[in-house]
């Protein structure tokens, strides 16, 4: 029963409050629906190139909440609206999965006055057969500029899509798919496909009746249908290159198949030009929305395919302007140099002073970078305390961070002066010897862990010394807390330099952790429950990735209930402080739910917490990913049975991400649009010496992350 209840929650729930987006100017919301973690509405407006008030659905994917995302526009057959293959073709989850919008335009102008327009099925209303007709009357029945030249720009102007298309339908809207296609410049639409479509509409009664009335009679105006029809303007104009494919699916038991579609036309046509065409003949099925939908899913991949192909081929965007002349005349004076600055240096357990530190010059393997900016993290406070296990003073802390390279080492190839890098404390080595970095297992390359654990570079030594000489240990292959750091080429992550280093610097621990989480070591579905404990910025970031991937319930749990409001404009749908509850936080959480969340996170580090996020996962299927770091010596324990009965205790190191592969294309995706991240940053500093009060704020209950720009 909690199943199906959950299955019919994100299947069709009419929530116009929730399911939709902002209505744009001139436009009236008809309906709206939440649907496999995204929104459907129906829109009316008043058509420019019709005349007439015009209804049209937009299908928005999880994915459109965080930047444009590419869109399929269906046409529909015979007697169809927009409603047909909404309700009837088994869309919505193909295309939430894959990530594109949906456009369901109307089949043809209505109420327009025109003559017989509403005399019979195959002319008039319900029939405008994708053509700009000329005949007297007729003048609203534009369908060919409205569907291909104003509904776009409509949708493109309005809605979180971006310019990339492709086109399919049925039957008559399978014609309009194709002919709108082949005429269309390349580059306009992606792909095209369609479901049982009239192929040669020039020559069958349907299509003849349709041209003769839109088109005129005469033989000067048949001589224009070809410019309509499929089979002809693929002999005419054909091949089509930038389609790699045609796909075509018929039904073999289709009762207009021999009379009215002649699929035989198109592939000959398309035979004779040398045009990649699939013809799929499907056995018994007919002319209907069974047969739709039982192919619907194919084809939503096969233009999500050909879409993505697409966006690979579009320029990269403009760079912004590199590394400063000036800065690089600098770093060709100080490389090979030791390099005098400041640094925040840790003497000991909560003894944290901002002194002037020597960072010797990058030795075989090894990168000196100037640190733009950096943002503190717990773990760095969590190290400062005394907790961590590893910790070492005296130290310079700090791990996440932007920076621009100043020198490199001997044998250093992936990198030069001026490269923006996010180090990584979490290496990729990509040696061929490396089966941590050949395997998709993982992401914990152990090429430097042994040395970096002592805190010191991988020859053994330390490239960070006072004044006096007095050597300073490393952090996590990172240290950031200073003006120059040393890091180990496999550490260095480079990145675009159109993304700014206060940003970017979020990608070097916690955001990139808590959706990796998500995305990686969990591989969260749509349609999933959730429960996230510890709403710091791991925590947010793990509530903002499983919104992306289409979670239907997200449960932030945390004691600090002034959290809540943040957590719900991530994703979060239920907010929870134990501390209100008498019963345990488990019994809280069965209880919404009857079996527990299917994925649960602990972002808290507290071993109490971990125990509590694992029993609160569902029986039989249940992961509990631990996120958190542990103070020194604590372990964690739970009943056997808890595993016994089916849930899973994972745990996660950088979001399950490599790091040099990976935390450029985040970054990419960041620049895009579909991460946002400018809402994790609640402080804004200036200078090392500042490092001190961004302790402080951490410390604080209101502070996502502190970044110290030096």
């Amino acid at each position: 029963a909690d199943a199906a209840a959950r299955r019919e929650e994100r299947a069709l729930v009419l929530h116009a409050a929730a399911a939709s987006p902002p209505t744009p100017a001139g436009f009236e919301q008809l309906s709206a629906y939440k649907v496999h973690g995204g929104s459907l509405v129906k829109y009316r407006h008043e058509s420019a190139s019709i005349g007439l008030p015009m209804t049209f659905s937009v299908f928005l994917p999880p994915a459109a909440a965080n930047g444009p995302v590419p869109t399929v526009y269906w046409l529909s057959g015979l007697t169809c609206t927009d409603d047909n293959c909404v309700q009837k073709g088994h869309v919505f989850e193909a295309a939430a999965s894959e990530g594109v919008a949906c456009v369901f335009p109307d089949t043809s102008p209505r109420g327009a006055g025109a003559p017989g327009e509403d005399e019979a099925y195959d002319f008039g209303t319900g029939a405008g057969f994708y053509v700009n007709a000329t005949e007297k009357g007729f003048e609203a029945y534009q369908m060919e500029s409205y569907v291909a030249e104003e509904l776009p720009a409509l949708v493109e102007s309005h809605f979180p899509v971006s310019s990339l298309k492709s086109i399919f339908g049925h039957s008559m809207g399978g014609h309009g798919a194709l002919t709108l296609a082949f005429k269309a410049p390349p580059g306009k639409y992606a792909s095209v496909s369609a479901f049982s479509p009239i192929c040669n509409p020039s020559a069958v009664p349907w299509g003849e009746k349709a041209f003769a009335g839109y088109l005129g009679s005469g033989e000067e105006s048949k001589a224009a249908w070809g410019a309509h029809d499929a089979a002809e303007l693929l002999k005419a104009h054909g091949p089509f290159p930038h389609y790699a494919d045609i796909l075509i699916d018929q039904g073999d038991a289709d009762e207009f198949l021999a009379e009215q579609l002649k699929p035989e036309a198109l592939t000959a046509a398309a035979a004779a030009v040398g045009q990649p065409l699939s013809l799929r003949m499907r056995p018994g099925f007919g002319h209907d929305y069974f047969f739709i939908s039982t192919y619907m899913p194919e084809h939503i991949r096969f233009h999500a395919k050909a879409l993505r192909a697409a966006a690979a081929e579009l320029p990269p965007p403009p760079l912004a302007a590199g590394t400063p002349a000036d800065l690089l005349a600098a770093f060709a004076e100080s490389t090979g140099k030791p390099i005098t600055c400041k640094a925040a240096v840790a003497w000991a357990p909560n003894d944290l002073r901002t002194e002037t530190v020597v960072v010797a010059p990058p030795k075989a393997g090894e990168v000196r970078v100037k640190v733009i900016a950096n943002a503190l993290c717990h773990t760095d406070i969590y190290t400062l305390q005394g907790d961590d296990p590893e910790g070492l003073f005296p130290s310079i802390l700090g791990h996440e961070a932007g920076a621009v390279v100043e020198s490199v080492g001997e044998g250093v190839v992936s990198l030069k002066p001026g490269d923006h890098v996010v180090p990584c404390y979490t290496p990729q080595c990509n040696e061929p010897s490396c089966i941590f970095c050949a395997s998709p297992k993982t992401n914990l390359c152990p090429s430097i862990r042994g040395t970096q654990g002592q805190g010191v570079m991988p020859d053994g030594t330390s490239r960070f010394s006072t004044v006096d000489g007095e050597p300073i240990y490393h952090f996590m292959g990172c240290s950031t807390f200073a003006e120059y750091t040393v890091i180990a080429e496999a550490s260095a992550a480079k990145i675009n330099p159109a993304m700014p280093m206060e940003k970017a610097c979020l990608f070097g621990c916690g955001i990139s952790t808590g959706l990796g989480a998500v995305w990686n070591t969990c591989e969260v579905e749509m349609g999933a429950s959730v429960a996230v404990f510890g709403l710091g910025a791991v925590g947010l970031s793990v509530i903002q990735g499983a919104k992306m991937a289409g979670a239907a319930r997200i449960i932030a749990i945390d004691i600090n209930k002034d959290k809540f409001a943040t957590a719900i404009s991530y994703g979060a749908t239920d907010c929870i402080n134990p501390e209100e509850h008498d019963e345990s936080i488990v019994a809280v959480i069965t209880k919404m739910t009857q079996w527990g969340c299917d994925y649960t996170f602990d972002c808290t580090g507290n071993t109490g917490v971990m125990r509590s996020a694992l029993e609160a996962a569902h029986r039989g299927w249940g992961v509990s990913c631990v996120i958190g770091v542990a103070a020194a010596g604590k372990e964690i324990s739970t009943r056997p049975f808890q595993l016994v009965t089916g849930r899973r205790w994972v745990g996660t190191a950088f979001g399950g991400w490599k790091s040099r592969q990976s935390v450029p294309r985040l970054i990419e995706r960041s620049l895009a649009g579909e991460i946002k991240v400018d809402q994790y940053i609640t402080h804004r500093l200036t200078g090392v010496d500042a490092i001190g009060d961004a302790v402080e704020l951490l410390h604080g209950g209101d502070c996502l992350r502190a970044v110290v720009t030096y």
